[in-house]
């Protein structure tokens, strides 16, 4: 089914997601120490735009709950200089807060584990795409030190327990201000039962000044994570591009798994400054490129397509489009790569405003998170073409868009935000978000809020009550004309309408891959027909869901809409075969039964999730024997590129250029020696070869017979069958 990817509070809540350390949280939920989390709070709570109701899902791992952005300040600790142990001596343990979270666990509304589900479309009930996000940042750090390194992403109480008595030099935590009362929870934990431990904090949360974080940590980090990380373990620098881990995360739709996303880590920060921003005032309205060039977000890709050519992307990077040159240059890549991939991106109207929807659509853009804000916000960002003209051009385009949309402006009363919602509805985005304008420390509008005494007074005498809120819906100042509780009811009120009027996102999504599917159909652009025909998949597998839809719609006028569209849809690509038709009927069985899940608190909190980095078992060990192989396996006109894919305990090798008979044989006997040493699953990768040049790979098939059972290969799809491409194929799984 078509998949709608979360995105941040606005383009600009993107970059949030690039912190090392932050990089990715949930709904409200910490990020890694020592980076940005990702939040979609942070800037107006944007709302999610996306690909399909799939990549809705997959985006949500952005969200995080600060709602305003942080400015860096410098920490009273410092890192040590001398005495430090070699870093392979040192061991790291890097971790999320603890499970369970939630409202009913004394947390903020909209904390838990699900951007879309506690934010975006929180008044959607069962309609809600879900997907856990992950604390994304805390693998990018594990993944690019070298130090033996574990992350926990949601641990129980007991299950962090349970890993602190495995002995851990160094423990990281990654927390934003509305979980600091978890954090401080965790660091006890630590104390408890891993005394000697050195505790790092780091995520948005570390925007507050020493003397509140201090008495919880050894080590604070405000900063990009991996550098910030490799300093304190004694690691050399190493240079950007770090090494890219590969991150899917599964949207659901009624409990049903309908797509996965690959989250591709492009950037940090973001120089348009909004006042309320956190992602741009944490790094100074700098810009931090984790991948420099088109051609190196492009790689990326390529990387994920051989993992599933059938994912789609979510490119992290707070306002992807501003920096042209970088985009225009991946584009020409995705033109001459001729895979063809979906993305969703944050942008900001003034970035759009740079291209043609061509240009996007060729980029392989069909999803974007753009902050709407406010009709009188005058955000540096909101300048260029009338967003009411893109807005309609995208849909036209099938384009999705996630919206977001603050409430609590100084101008605002009720008649001008109905005004704005209104304004809002009429462009139909696919998801829409609405926070609630709030203050956090390092914003401008916070100094603003402090300086002219305009704080509740609930919350200048209750410091952790104030942490404990900051989530975006929460109203933490004294409005002009607006009490407290008059916003956070006209919050709720904007979300209720978005639902009753426009319905479900997930059938908003898919009425805007029609749209796009006809308006692109017969373009004279073959990318453009390409990209109709990827809408047309995305709808013809959507099917079965459009019966629940036309049962549990939330009133008689969306209900009849959804059956409207469902048979645009039939009429177009032809009707549902026999399997969709039951299908359809279990479909509304799911959505029954998620609703009562739903009532009941029901399997609503994820599992532990642990992943190991360098760090040996007896499955997963000799790592230095395939790191070398790049060095010692080479020739002028062939080379061996090695990823140690830590979360699967696999080792993918890419063999590129021309591999000759002699190449071959010392190549296979490496091969063979590092998997005797080793317990070992080996990806081998054949789709670069210069199948033109290869000669007899015999040595290749004969040295690895012995352990074909733990091989899997990748082998390219050839215009004409190659003579060895069959007996590779009859020999090894193909992966």
């Amino acid at each position: 089914m078509a998949v709608i990817r979360p995105r941040k509070g606005t383009a600009d809540d993107a970059r949030d997601n690039g912190h090392l350390l932050n990089v990715d949280r949930p709904s409200s939920q910490p990020k890694l120490l020592c980076t940005q989390q990702s939040t979609v709070r942070n800037k107006s709570n944007g709302a999610l735009t996306s690909h399909g109701v799939c990549r809705l899902l997959g985006m949500a791992e952005l969200q995080t709950s600060d709602h305003a952005s942080f400015e860096p300040q410098r920490s009273g600790f410092t890192l040590p200089e001398n005495g430090l142990r070699k870093s392979m001596s040192n061991k790291v343990l890097l971790t999320s807060v603890c499970r369970p979270m939630g409202p009913q666990y004394g947390d903020a509304s909209s904390v838990g584990y699900e951007l879309l589900y506690r934010q975006v479309t929180r008044a959607q009930g069962i309609f809600s795409p879900r997907t856990v996000n992950v604390h994304f940042g805390l693998d990018y750090i594990a993944e690019n030190l070298d130090a033996p390194t574990v992350v926990l992403q949601y641990p129980s109480k007991r299950e962090l327990i349970a890993e602190l008595k495995k002995g851990y030099d160094y423990v990281g935590i990654t927390f934003i201000m509305a979980v600091m009362h978890k954090m401080k929870e965790t660091v006890a934990l630590i104390r408890e039962h891993a005394p000697n431990s050195k505790i790092v904090l780091g995520g948005y949360g570390t925007v507050l000044k020493d003397d509140v974080l201090k008495p919880y940590a050894d080590y604070i980090c405000r900063e990009e994570g991996v550098g910030y990380f490799r300093r304190l373990l004694g690691e050399p620098e190493i240079p950007m591009p770090y090494k890219h881990p590969l991150i899917v995360s599964w949207l659901k739709i009624f409990g049903w798994k309908v797509s996965g996303t690959g989250k591709i880590f492009a950037g940090l920060g973001c120089p348009n400054g909004c006042d309320f921003c956190c992602t741009s005032h944490f790094f100074s309205r700098k810009h931090i490129k984790l991948l420099p060039t088109g051609r190196d977000i492009y790689n990326v890709v390529e990387r994920y397509f051989d993992l599933d050519p059938n994912l789609v992307f979510l490119i992290l990077d707070e306002d992807f489009l501003l920096n042209k040159k970088r985009a225009m240059e991946f584009r020409e890549c995705v033109l001459q790569g001729g895979k063809k991939p979906s993305i969703f991106a944050f942008s900001s109207i003034k970035a759009i405003s740079q291209y043609t929807v061509e240009e996007i659509l060729e980029m392989g853009i069909d999803g974007f998170w753009i902050g709407y804000e406010g009709t009188r916000s005058n955000y540096a960002k909101q300048q260029g073409r009338p967003v009411d003209e893109i807005l309609t051009e995208f849909r036209a385009h099938g384009i999705t868009v996630l919206t977001s949309m603050i409430v609590g402006f100084d101008y605002q009363n009720p008649e001008i935000v109905a005004q704005e919602l209104d304004g809002l509805m009429k462009l139909k985005p696919a998801l829409a978000q609405f926070l609630i304008y709030g203050p956090v420390p390092g914003t401008p509008f916070y100094e603003r809020i402090i300086k002219e005494n305009l704080l509740q007074d609930v919350y200048t005498s209750d410091k952790d009550l104030f942490y404990r809120r900051a989530d975006g819906f929460r109203t933490m100042i004294k409005h002009p004309t607006l009490s407290p509780e008059a916003i956070e009811d006209i919050q709720t009120w904007c979300f209720e309408q978005d639902f009753q009027r426009l319905g479900p996102s997930i059938y908003r999504v898919l009425e805007t891959r029609l749209l796009g599917y006809l308006k692109l159909k017969d373009s004279p652009n073959e990318v453009l027909r390409e990209k109709a025909e990827y809408y047309a998949r995305e709808l013809r597998v959507a099917y079965p869901v459009f019966l629940a839809g036309r049962l549990l719609g939330p009133n008689a006028a969306i209900r009849k809409w959804i059956g409207a569209v469902e048979s645009r849809i039939h009429a177009e690509l032809g009707r549902p075969s026999l399997t969709q038709r039951l299908q359809s009927m279990l479909a509304v069985g799911a959505a029954l039964w998620t609703g009562l899940t739903l009532k009941l608190d029901l399997f609503q909190h994820p599992r532990l999730q642990r992943t190991t980095y360098r760090l040996s078992d007896h499955r997963w060990s000799a790592f230095e024997l395939w790191e070398e192989f790049q060095a010692k396996v080479a020739s002028p006109n062939f080379s061996v590129k090695v990823e140690l894919q830590h979360a699967r305990q696999q080792v993918w090798m890419r063999l590129e250029g021309a591999l000759t008979s002699a190449d071959a044989e010392g190549l296979a006997q490496r091969i063979r020696d590092s998997l005797a040493r080793s317990k070992s699953r080996l990806v081998l990768d054949l789709n670069r070869l210069h199948w033109d040049k290869v000669e007899d790979l015999r040595p290749l098939r004969e040295k690895l017979a012995d352990y074909r059972s733990r091989i899997r290969v990748v082998l390219p799809r050839l215009s004409a069958a190659h003579p060895e491409l069959l007996l590779l194929a009859g020999m090894f799984h193909r992966y």
